[in-house]
């Protein structure tokens, strides 16, 4: 039975891997496991405020789909992710203003998971964020 729920969630995994491949021509495989590991994690820890297609909810958090946001803001987003973020903010041509909460309880590859799904799922981007570069951005923290 255990051997079974194995074999069922890795041949999830490759189903996910291949939807992903198909859906973005321009991704990479590391890319593409980002993605996958990072939509796991975005379910559990993001969903709940920006929606499970990153729309977000009203006026109240922004949605997940501002692809000049994300590259203007690339180097912020993952101090951004683990602590939080306060103050006005314009998405889409919208301005938020509702306190983010911190997430310290997630790992720099965790976020790095996360950036990489949101960005490619919502902002419809074809580049990851590594490991390392969540790193160095969460040193540089402000």
């Amino acid at each position: 039975m255990r051997l079974f729920k194995i074999l069922i969630v890795i041949g999830m995994t490759v189903v996910s891997l291949a939807y992903l491949a198909s859906c973005h021509s321009n991704l990479n495989i590391k890319t593409a496991q980002y993605a996958v590991n990072g939509q796991k994690l975005y379910v559990a820890n993001c969903q709940n405020c920006h929606g499970a297609s990153g729309e977000g909810l009203g006026k109240l958090y922004p949605p997940l789909t501002d692809a000049s946001f994300f590259e203007r803001n690339r180097e912020q987003l993952s101090c951004i992710v683990r602590n939080g973020m306060q103050g006005e903010i314009t998405i889409n041509g919208e301005k938020f203003n509702e306190k983010m909460p911190p997430n310290p309880h997630l790992t720099e590859l965790d976020i790095a998971y996360i950036l990489t799904y949101i960005t490619t799922n919502f902002a419809k981007e074809d580049s990851i964020y590594s490991h390392e570069e969540v790193q160095r951005a969460l040193k540089n923290c402000k």
